[in-house]
């Protein structure tokens, strides 16, 4: 039976798995965490990819079966993004490592996006690793394993997460919701996976966003709390700007903006998707490709500060270039 404090946890912390089986995707990282348990050893590791794909679950998970009752005396996650300069490297993480594991051979130092660490604390942190080695074990966790200094990544496993498939997610979202006591139709899971894109900790949180409106989830209401639009509201805006129809166009980009209240960046990404998917009578595979180039300028403008509105009114104008 769950404890009060445990129901009052957000559903991404209360769902988060208790042990390497209940790691969602990624079975052959899975397969070969749990034989690092079973050895009673590892190697130090890097883990990589996008956010919400099971890195964090994945070394706490290793580091409950690791060691057990002893967990907390012999396991320290630090996030990069909060002390990432050279101090914390040379304080709180050497005065963990230098001292002997509680009942087993090492400690486990968790040091989550370390791709925010600075220059200095990362060229700190490869010394670390080697004078500690025989008392503790580091497992990092980054975005971008390109921002990791090379030796660093040398002393390492690297372990690659993908954004997680549509069955995984799928099957995770029809777990909660059996847990939490709420219907989730067959066209609102495949909602969840288009606004969050194998993002599981993203997909829980928009479930637990849109169960707190109803018990029975529709398409409609995951679209209402992740402030997405429908792909087909996309592409029919779109479809109006290759028919020549700007004001039309326009108008649906003013219902996406103001009433749905989506961002520019939001609307580009959806735009950057649905181009891909318009159909070939619309759309040739060689516009499609001119068109890809085009949205990425107006995209880097967006980002660089430019009025978000003047800059898609003006891509819808790129688009009205194409019409058949």
């Amino acid at each position: 039976m769950s404890s009060k404090n445990e129901l009052d946890l957000p559903w991404v912390e209360k769902y988060r798995p208790k042990g390497l089986g209940d790691v969602v995707g990624h079975e052959e990282i899975t397969n070969r965490l749990k034989s690092y348990v079973e050895k009673r050893n590892l190697p130090n590791m890097l883990f990589s990819g996008p956010a919400g794909t099971g890195k964090t679950s994945s070394a706490i998970a290793l580091a409950k079966e690791m060691f057990g009752t002893n967990f907390g005396q012999n396991f320290l996650e630090l996030n990069a993004s909060d002390d990432r300069g050279i101090d914390v490297v040379r304080n709180t993480i050497k005065d963990f490592a230098r001292t002997l594991a509680f009942d087993s051979q090492f400690k486990i130092i968790f040091l989550d996006e370390c791709d925010a660490l600075t220059q200095d604390a990362q060229q700190a942190l490869r010394r670390t690793m080697e004078k500690y080695t025989k008392t503790c074990r580091f497992i990092l966790s980054c975005n971008y394993s390109s921002k990791i200094l090379e030796p660093i990544q040398s002393r390492c496993v690297i372990y690659r997460y993908k954004p997680l498939l549509a069955k995984d997610v799928e099957k995770q979202i029809e777990h909660v919701a059996k847990q939490e006591g709420i219907k989730v139709d067959e066209k609102a899971k495949k909602a969840i996976f288009y606004v969050t894109q194998g993002d599981l900790r993203k997909a829980i949180n928009v479930l637990q966003a849109a169960a707190s409106l109803n018990n029975e989830i529709s398409e409609d209401i995951i679209y209402s709390v992740s402030s997405r639009a429908r792909p087909e509201q996309v592409q029919e805006m779109l479809l109006l700007a290759l028919a020549g129809k700007f004001i039309e166009a326009r108008k649906k980009l003013e219902e996406l903006m103001y009433e749905q209240g989506m961002s520019g960046e939001d609307i580009m990404i959806q735009v950057f998707r649905e181009t891909m998917n318009l159909p070939e009578e619309n759309l040739s595979e060689k516009d499609k490709i001119a068109l890809i180039d085009t949205i990425g300028d107006y995209d880097f403008r967006i980002v660089e500060g430019a009025n978000e509105r003047i800059q898609l009114e003006a891509l819808l104008a790129q688009f009205m270039k194409y019409k058949k």
